[in-house]
């Protein structure tokens, strides 16, 4: 995936992922009671600081907080900006 934003210095962009529609049981959960996801995919990332390099990637699947990053829509698709130090974990 390509994306016309590049995030500046130790900035990552991230698509979140989608929000669960269903439980494990089959429930279907309406609109307004999903929860936001904590989850998505490096799309981008910033070259880092001279102290600290940036150390996700592109196509990294990565947890963030829950309030972390600033959310934007571009071209109909979700995403979020954050520095890299909001990022909890980085999922193989």
């Amino acid at each position: 995936m390509s994306t016309k934003i590049k995030p500046l210095a130790d900035r990552v962009l991230i698509k979140v992922s989608d929000a669960e529609t269903t439980t494990a049981s089959g429930i279907i959960i309406p609109d307004n009671a999903q929860e936001k996801p904590q989850k998505g995919t490096v799309v981008a990332v910033g070259k880092g600081t001279k102290d600290n390099p940036t150390t996700v990637t592109s196509g990294d699947i990565v947890l963030y907080g829950k309030y972390a990053g600033t959310e934007l829509k571009h071209d109909g698709e979700e995403f979020i900006i954050m520095r890299e130090s909001d990022i909890f974990a980085i999922i193989n």
